[in-house]
């Protein structure tokens, strides 16, 4: 990611004293910040402002967090954008949701300013390594480039989101190795995003969908490993 002064991150939530107090916070700490009031403004102010990062609510009116992230995803400029859930919501089924949506990262309300400024810098630092340790992988039929965030089959080139391609890369980075949940969480989401272990199988699902079953196995009562087989 870029610099910290140049950082972009766009807050989308219908309750204005949360916006006042996410843009005071941020803002504080050299963050160039946009806020709007749902899902329609958010897909809207997005192709001026270029954010970074994107915060979402899910319960907004016009559009709703949950549709605003999957349209985002569908958009090739947002595809690869950080897109982060803030939100009262707290059932399973609507972080489920939101991963399934594309989201990359998923925090309940409430949450003190300075813990939410701190994992915004805790993003920024993972996503830099990320940058940082870039490389392209080969396995099987598959390219995995980390410098574009891109995978190509053949001479098929497939975009997916940023959680989907990093579950990718440590498992083909890693052939053959069984990972439980719990390790996938730690080593993808890192150590400080509190996320369900579903999330895992949700993420597993949509790449399976879009690359095909041949390429991650499940290990019944275990977890997932990375085993091309040719078929």
């Amino acid at each position: 990611m870029k610099n910290k002064d140049k950082i972009k991150i766009l807050i989308a939530d219908d309750e204005e004293d949360i916006l006042e107090l996410l843009e005071y916070n941020l803002v504080k700490e050299g963050y160039a910040i946009k806020t709007v009031k749902n899902g329609k403004e958010a897909l809207e102010a997005a192709k001026e402002f270029q954010p970074n990062i994107i915060v979402l609510d899910i319960m907004m009116p016009v559009i709703d967090g949950i549709e605003a992230c999957r349209r985002f995803r569908e958009t090739p400029e947002f595809s690869k954008t950080f897109i982060l859930f803030l939100t009262a919501r707290s059932e399973e089924y609507s972080e489920i949701a939101a991963f399934d949506a594309g989201a990359d990262d998923f925090i309940n309300k409430p949450i003190k300013p300075k813990a939410f400024v701190s994992r915004i810098a805790a993003i920024l630092k993972r996503e830099k390594k990320n940058e940082t340790n870039a490389t392209v992988l080969k396995a099987g039929d598959l390219v995995i480039d980390r410098n574009t965030y891109i995978v190509y089959k053949g001479d098929k080139e497939i975009n997916l989101p940023r959680k989907e391609f990093e579950l990718l890369y440590f498992l083909a980075a890693n052939q053959n190795k069984v990972f439980n949940r719990d390790e996938l969480l730690q080593k993808v989401w890192g150590t400080d995003v509190y996320v369900l272990s579903r999330t895992v199988d949700v993420h597993i699902r949509k790449v399976r969908e879009r690359l095909g079953e041949n390429y991650i196995t499940t290990i019944k009562g275990v977890g997932y490993k990375f085993e091309y087989e040719e078929i």
